[in-house]
Parts: structure tokens; sequence; C-alpha cells
């Protein structure tokens, strides 16, 4: 029997101190979130981080929170009941940090007679600290735990036609017609060595004006071009001029470089530059988190008035949008009709 299981980053089962700070533990002891070795990690993490972090990190998702409980939980969930009222065949929900364990939502499938899943990473763009993550702990858990389970993912669709059609036509339904001075695509940042570490190639990354434009199969684990390839593709479908729009990196950790150029100094530039209206999408996510809702529509909202401007807009991720969901539906149709001509 079939089954899919979504799969998104994950929350805190509270804004309270010490859920958020257990929630972090785990995020941030992943070795593919901080790569370095466990004893840095370790010091780093559980030595200073944890022992100053959770409170101002909690005070954030106390912003957001919803009566419902966490909007990334509360928005999955919508988007696994939508897609679960169109295909005939198991659909659960998993996240990779917190309490709604990959462990539980494969345990959930297996239950109701599940033996074939289709493991559906929510991430548009591959890599180390998102999709790779993942992929690694769901085989591990498999090969534990549901050994006669068979599991085939889904690869990352950041340039998929139906993706950019999907996300064009819901930028331009919230922006409604309205002309911005400026569209930033902001998107999470990650180390720059965790891009040189996804080069399989082990030459061709070198974080320049060049390496993403030009060809390579590097290209197929690279997370600055796939970010940057959605960019282009989004502003090619909606007729965006040359100049109206730039990409843009956030949630920066720690000291180490990180991609560039990076968000809160890209708004605060467009501000000081005389910038009166701009609008950001953050197509690194498909569900609304803290790093939209507080980081992006309340910080980043706050630096841009600070720099003298006005009007600030941000463009609410895919979520559970019925033409998301349309193309999440396609995808498990097609993968369930392969798998039934392959066997």
């Amino acid at each position: 029997m079939k089954g899919v299981l979504l799969v998104n980053l994950g929350s805190p089962d509270s804004p309270n101190p010490k859920d958020v700070k257990r929630y972090l533990g785990e995020f941030l002891m992943d070795e593919r979130v901080i790569d370095v070795p466990l004893w840095a990690r370790t010091l780093l993490v559980k030595g200073i981080i944890l022992n100053t972090r959770p409170k101002a990190s909690a005070e954030a998702y106390q912003k957001i929170w919803w009566d419902e409980g966490s909007p990334l939980i509360v928005l999955s969930e919508r988007l696994q009941d939508k897609i679960q009222k169109q295909v005939e065949f198991p659909v659960a929900l998993a996240m990779r940090y917190g309490s709604l364990t990959i462990k539980k939502g494969l345990q959930e499938l297996s239950d109701q007679g599940v033996d074939e899943v289709f493991l559906m990473p929510l991430y548009p763009q591959y890599a180390m600290a998102t999709t790779e993550t993942i992929l690694v702990l769901a085989e591990r858990i498999r090969k534990e735990h549901f050994p006669e389970m068979i599991m085939q993912d889904l690869k990352p669709f950041y340039n998929d036609s139906d993706y950019i059609k999907v996300l064009s036509n819901s930028i331009a339904k919230h922006l409604d017609g309205k002309q911005y001075e400026h569209l930033l695509f902001s998107y999470h940042g990650v180390p720059e060595r965790h891009i040189r570490k996804s080069d399989v190639t082990n030459s061709h990354c070198k974080i320049d004006g060049s390496c993403c434009v030009t060809q390579s199969k590097a290209h197929e684990f690279c997370y600055r071009h796939q970010c940057f390839e959605v960019t282009r593709l989004v502003a090619q479908s909606l007729g965006l001029k040359e100049g109206s729009y730039s990409s843009s990196f956030q949630s920066r950790l720690g000291f180490d470089p990180w991609l560039q150029p990076y968000t809160d100094r890209t708004i605060e530039r467009l501000g000081k530059q005389g910038v009166k209206n701009m609008a950001i999408v953050t197509p690194a996510f498909v569900s609304d988190c803290l790093e939209t809702l507080e980081e992006i529509a309340m910080e980043g909202q706050e630096i841009f008035h600070e720099m003298g401007g006005n009007e600030f807009t941000t463009v609410p991720c895919l979520n559970d949008d019925q033409e998301f969901v349309g193309i999440l539906v396609k995808w498990i149709r097609e993968w369930a009709e392969s798998e039934t001509v392959n066997a």
C-alpha cells in the first residue's frame, strides 16, 4: 500500500523558553546545520547558545504564535488536510525537529498498512541543512524500524515550471497590481562552506559572480544556484524589469562567512537609497514561520522605516494555497502511477 510523508522543518511545542531551548538544542546539534566537529558544536551550542539565546527566541516566537499553535505546524497541517482530501492513500505529516518526528510519521503510515512511501521534503531548494538532513535521517529510521518499507523522495523543485507558475501567481495576487520600486527575494542563508561541501565536482563552486550561471552538474546540489534560479525564473515569468528586483539571504548565525548579500543590510541599503515602497517574498520557505513572520515582516519592516522607507509589503509563503496543493497532488499521482508501472 502506498502513502505520503510530508516533512517540514519543525517548531517548539510552545513559545516558552524551556520548550524553545529544547527545540534549539535538537536543531543546532544537527551536524548538517552546524557542521563542525562534535566537541566544537557541543561547546558552541550547549556551552554558549543555549545559555543565551532561548529567552530572546522565545520572545520572538511569542510575537507570532497563533491561538491554534505554531504557525508553521498549523499551516503544514492545513496543507496535509487539503492534500489528503485529493488522494486515495494515507498522507502523514512530520517535522525534522520537534515532537512531530519523522519516526512518528512513518509509524503512522506503517500502522495503516503502508509499505511504499513518497517522502516529500517541503523545500524547493536542496541544502545540507534542509533536504539532506531529512533524507539521511529518514533513511536511517527506515532501516532501523521499517526495513521492509520502500521509500522514494521528492527531488528539489526549484526550477519546476508548475512551481514557478504557482509562486509567480501567488506573488502577483498578493501585490494586486501595485507597482513597487523594488521586489526583494529573501532566502534563508547558509554558511559559504556548505556550498563548497555540496559541490560534487569539488571545484566549480567559487561563490563568485559566474559559477552559479555557468552550467555544471554541481548545480544539482547547489543551494546558492537554486535560489538565484528561482529569482531569475519568477522575474522572467512576471516580466520584472532589470534593477527592480534582487536576491538576498537572511538568518545568519555566528561569525563565519554566510551567503551574501544579507537581507537586513539590503533592506537598510534600499531605504538609504530613497526607495519608499518595497515588497519582499521568501521562496526558501513554503510555510510561514518565525523567519518570515517575525524576522522579515516585523524586523525587516522596522529597519526599512528607520531608513526612511514608507510601505513595506510581505508576500505570504505558499502555505496551503490551492494551486500549490494542486501541484503537490500532481507530483504524488505521478509518483504513484510510475511506481505502479515499474512494478
